[in-house]
């Protein structure tokens, strides 16, 4: 009997999410991360390698870019079928992968684009070219939905140390100048008991966000998780200060769970499954 045979009523849709970034060989963080954190917040996830990378707890050992035809292909094959309904973008290590993914922005209109700039991995291994830091901010920052980046990410960006509050603030103003639409800027590399993020909006005032530290030697891929789970709540349908709020909460608690786990003699992963959730459902169109 053949496919023909049957007749399908579909009235549903997986809320579904495009992660767009490096695969870790270690399954801590980049595309393993994001996949373990779609599935636990109950969205369908796809992946658009960018780059692969041969490490572990301790740090990166190589990487080996994927050409841009065949990044090209893969973006194209998932949204021409399947479709998504947001997009976590990562790794980008040089210019031409910026362009290809800009390009595929456009050429699909894609919505709801959340840009986490990874630049150096949790092992202090830098993860992208001199030369597509400046690309990614004039070609990605004004396509994208929110811009993740964190302190010594922002640093980099702006040029000089962020050692305080008022330099977050400061520095997310600039980011938003560069052409972002919002930025979450990552206080967690600031010293103290408390941990503050900022989300600063074109429009909108400073969001400082805070809580207590979680002490933890457990942190690796722990800004890709978060800008997945950012993207994730955006499937879902929340609002973008709805989905960060969220996400944080998420990543916290992954945070804890893992805390007691050793994977590992470096950095170890988060608890992503910690408590998973169905796949949801969303009325199909």
């Amino acid at each position: 009997m053949t496919n023909e045979a049957f007749e399908f009523s579909h009235a549903f849709e997986y809320p579904r999410v495009l992660s767009i970034a490096g695969s870790d060989s270690g399954g801590g963080a980049g595309i393993q991360a994001d996949l373990k954190t779609f599935a636990a917040l109950g969205c369908y996830g796809m992946t658009a390698i960018t780059a692969l990378t041969a490490q572990n707890t301790l740090g990166v050992r190589a990487i080996h870019g994927v050409p841009p035809q065949m990044l090209r292909d893969q973006i194209d094959a998932v949204i021409e079928d399947i479709g998504t309904h947001a997009v976590k973008i990562g790794m980008l290590h040089a210019p031409e992968t910026v362009l290809t993914v800009a390009e595929a922005i456009d050429r699909h209109a894609l919505q709801k684009v959340v840009l986490d700039p990874v630049m150096v991995a949790t092992s202090g291994a830098v993860l992208i070219d001199n030369p597509a830091v400046q690309i990614l901010v004039r070609e990605l920052f004004p396509r994208a939905l929110a811009v993740t980046p964190n302190l010594d990410e922002a640093s980099l960006l702006v040029g000089r140390p962020l050692c305080s509050e008022a330099d977050m603030e400061a520095a997310a103003r600039e980011l938003l100048a560069m052409g972002a639409h919002a930025v979450l800027l990552k206080g967690g590399h600031l010293p103290g008991d408390l941990v503050c993020d900022l989300l600063l909006t074109k429009n909108g005032a400073a969001h400082w966000m805070r809580a207590p530290r979680i002490h933890t030697a457990n942190t690796h891929g722990t800004g890709c998780t978060l800008s997945s789970a950012i993207a994730a709540y955006l499937a879902l349908g929340a609002t973008l200060r709805e989905s960060v709020e969220a996400a944080r909460t998420y990543v916290r608690a992954a945070l804890v769970a893992g805390s007691t786990v050793r994977t590992g003699a470096g950095s170890g992963p988060l608890n992503h499954s910690h408590a998973p959730l169905a796949m949801q459902l969303k009325p199909l169109r």
